[in-house]
């Protein structure tokens, strides 16, 4: 690391915590900005919110931020939350470093910024998001470029794909645990890829980015092979379950049908349902893309995405780890 010191904004949540816990290893400084204390690095922790500039004034004293703070859930009820935290928020992240004098931000933003994007996107694909947390992670996206551009400050983007391993409790691991406790389903025929990226991977990456001397880039992240959900659900059932192929199967359309009497139905009563048609159309939907993460610096994951996904299944359902912290995210 070149930095003396590093700020992480969103540092008590999944990939915050494991980023920390990898600075912490190797002894690097850090502080920890967040609305809730970090329950790993309670002493490193300062509540803020990057809503609050002020806050942010008080809190911010690192020589790079890492921005990780984000709305992303579909399920948010009062949209104008992705605005305030995704765009003012970043906004105010990067007028308080003008004003501190810190040349560096490293921003995760999302491949949600392509909504359902074309096989094979890479960071020169057309920014059409289908979302409130996509359209507001590229503003901030934006808005931190005029920020880099008024100044000889360095700026790195980092557009994760769904992110997934031990402890988290995302829409990765619902798959899984669905399969595990025998009551998935597959909808559609299967045929779609799913681009991933293993946490060990991510925070390698974001250890990259922090470190580069680099003024600007744009690094989609993946972890590949892509695998088909045909691929990814045989494999899965295999291993927990002993069983070959994906078992049993709904038509697209069926799904559709039920995704959108779910959405009905949470309208009607103000309740959450695990079923929607926004889920049923992500998961029949391909998520593959290509990423130039290789060319910052060399970059190589220290992981094999297959050794993510089977680290991923040892600690979660083969041999689970009663201690560990959870992260529900999705």
């Amino acid at each position: 690391m070149i930095a003396k010191k590093i700020t992480v904004i969103g540092g008590s949540g999944f990939v915050g915590t494991n980023l920390c816990r990898q600075l912490s290893l190797k002894q690097q400084e850090f502080e920890i900005l967040d609305l809730k204390m970090s329950n790993q690095f309670p002493e490193m922790c300062k509540l803020a919110d990057v809503r609050d500039s002020e806050a942010l004034r008080k809190t911010i004293t690192g020589d790079v931020v890492v921005n990780l703070a984000a709305v992303h859930r579909d399920d948010v009820s009062d949209k104008l939350e992705y605005q305030r935290t995704n765009v003012d928020g970043a906004e105010n992240v990067a007028l308080v470093c003008e004003e501190k004098g810190i040349d560096k931000i490293v921003f995760t933003s999302t491949v949600a910024v392509y909504g359902f994007a074309e096989p094979g996107t890479d960071e020169s694909g057309k920014i059409k998001p289908f979302n409130e947390y996509g359209r507001t992670k590229f503003e901030a996206e934006e808005r931190l470029r005029n920020w880099q551009t008024r100044g000889n400050n360095s700026l790195i983007i980092v557009r994760p794909t769904v992110i997934f391993g031990e402890g988290n409790r995302g829409n990765v691991f619902n798959l899984l645990n669905q399969i595990a406790s025998g009551k998935f389903i597959m909808v559609g025929r299967g045929e779609n890829k799913k681009s991933m990226a293993y946490i060990g991977n991510f925070i390698a990456f974001l250890e990259t980015c922090i470190a580069t001397k680099k003024k600007y880039g744009v690094y989609n992240y993946i972890d590949t092979p892509d695998l088909t959900m045909n691929e990814l659900v045989a494999q899965v059932r295999a291993k927990l379950k002993g069983k070959i192929g994906v078992g049993l199967r709904l038509p697209y359309w069926l799904g559709l049908v039920l995704g959108y009497t779910a959405d009905l139905l949470a309208k009607l009563s103000g309740k959450n349902f695990p079923v929607s048609s926004i889920r049923v159309k992500k998961f029949t939907s391909s998520t593959e893309f290509q990423s130039a993460k290789a060319s910052l610096d060399n970059f190589e994951a220290p992981f094999l995405l297959s050794h993510g996904l089977e680290r991923t299944l040892q600690s979660e359902f083969i041999s689970p780890q009663q201690n560990q912290e959870i992260f529900y995210t999705e």
